[in-house]
């Protein structure tokens, strides 16, 4: 009697929430792992262009010291996360810089994170005495 006075039940209301919570928590936790990919990627060009760039200002240093650099500092740390990479060095009497270019390894499909890491300073130049000119 009383099954006849209730219309719907509430069987299978846990099938329906588990439907809809666990795609969305699943999403969650691939935008946690994408998320720590990027940053670990940042992390490996932002490493790789300052030890290029000590290499490439130092004095006696050049354009090809600080390319062997990153390419030294890429395979101590690994390429895993960083995909593409394209190093650029450029130095002058005064001034060195150094750009690495990449995308993030991606978890989720369709998605291509940029990653770009930029140092730059000014030549080593040593006088002996302190003088300067």
């Amino acid at each position: 009697m009383r099954q006849r006075g209730r219309r719907y039940g509430e069987e299978g209301t846990a099938t329906t929430e588990m439907v809809i919570v666990m795609p969305l928590l699943l999403t969650f936790v691939l935008l946690l792992a994408q998320a720590a990919l990027y940053i670990h990627a940042t992390h490996i060009a932002q490493t790789t262009a300052s030890h290029a760039l000590a290499a490439t200002r130092a004095e006696g240093g050049s354009t090809a010291a600080g390319r062997r650099e990153a390419d030294r500092v890429l395979e101590q740390l690994g390429r895993g996360p960083l995909r593409g990479i394209r190093v650029s060095v450029a130095r002058d009497d005064e001034h060195a810089e150094v750009r690495v270019r990449g995308t993030a390894s991606s978890v989720l499909p369709f998605l291509r994170l940029p990653v770009r890491a930029h140092a730059a300073g000014p030549v080593e130049d040593f006088r002996p005495g302190g003088i300067r000119p």
